[in-house]
């Protein structure tokens, strides 16, 4: 069981089997990507939202749910290469976390919606708010990332 404070979402794409792999695909795009938005846990919703809005500007946008390091790592090279293509060097991370360690997977052309500072202290969705993790920013910065 995984359990969260925050409402979230049942989001379509989801899958035990995916989770066991350690990272997944959740929305595609047809062809190659412009942009993969990398998500784990709550904040999954955010980089879907953020997705279903690029999709709409005429962007191609792959997301993918990344909520275990070791076990994707596990995998063979084709199944990595499968849902994180080298080819797609524009990547964003979106963790609630530090960015420490995501560097690996958005590359130099990437970049974190992350807190790599102290907290704050505030209600939750005040402060979720005020450290940018809201489809607003995400979609912000992937903006940003595609130029």
């Amino acid at each position: 069981m995984a359990f969260t404070r925050q409402n979230v979402p049942n989001l379509a794409g989801t899958s035990i089997e995916g989770v066991a792999k350690g990272g997944y695909t959740v929305v595609d795009s047809e062809g190659t990507p412009d942009i993969i938005l990398i998500a784990t846990g709550s904040e999954l919703s955010l980089a879907v939202g953020a997705a279903e809005k690029l999709k709409a500007e005429g962007k191609k946008v792959r997301v993918v749910s990344l909520p275990s390091w070791e076990l994707f790592e596990a995998q063979d090279a084709a199944y990595k290469e499968s849902i994180l293509p080298k080819a797609v060097t524009k990547r964003l991370s979106v963790e609630a976390a530090s960015s420490f360690g995501w560097h690996k997977y958005v590359g130099t052309e990437g970049d974190c919606v992350s807190i790599d500072r102290f907290g704050a202290s505030a209600p939750g969705g005040v402060c979720l708010e005020k450290f940018g993790f809201s489809v607003d920013n995400v979609l912000a910065k992937a903006k940003q990332l595609l130029g």
